[in-house]
């Protein structure tokens, strides 16, 4: 039997990183599946597939919690949707290069909800700083770790 190419799965619209998700995947022989709204088009290339879904508010988390499964990387700035990664077994990095795991999602949801809670009280909260090129490299360099981890997981 053929073991199944690893699997990257992304929240397109607003990822900083897909360039170098493409790369990545490229150079560990694993394929990527970008998922955007209309208003946030992509283009195919070799190695990643691009669906393009409505532009209603979840139609993109909606898709990826449907899509996802145990053997893919989630890559998402969006908790909720990373909750549903990890419920469904993946792993779950930030375009940061974070990786989420079920001992941070707790903590993370209920630091969005406060936040939230905030700003509709008429609060001004503080948003994350400015992406960086040393956060591209960590992305890039945790993405690759986890691929290559998980080809040498399938290994027989």
């Amino acid at each position: 039997m053929i073991p199944l190419k690893n699997r990257v799965v992304v929240d397109g619209d607003a990822c900083p990183v897909k360039p170098e998700i493409a790369r990545t995947v490229r150079s560990c022989g694993a394929t990527a599946l970008m998922v955007s709204s209309h208003a946030h088009r992509l283009e195919a290339e070799p190695g990643v597939e691009v669906v393009t879904v409505d532009a209603s508010d979840q139609a993109a988390d909606l898709y990826i919690a449907n899509a996802i499964k145990p053997s893919d990387v989630l890559v998402t700035g969006d908790y909720g949707l990373a909750a549903l990664g990890l419920a469904r077994g993946a792993a779950v990095l930030t375009p940061r290069g974070r990786q989420i795991g079920e001992s941070d999602i707790d903590g993370l949801l209920a630091q969005r909800h406060h936040s939230a809670r905030m700003r509709r009280g008429g609060k001004r909260t503080k948003g994350p700083p400015p992406f960086t090129d040393e956060d591209r490299a960590r992305f890039q360099q945790k993405l690759t770790f986890l691929l290559r981890g998980m080809q040498e997981n399938r290994q027989p």
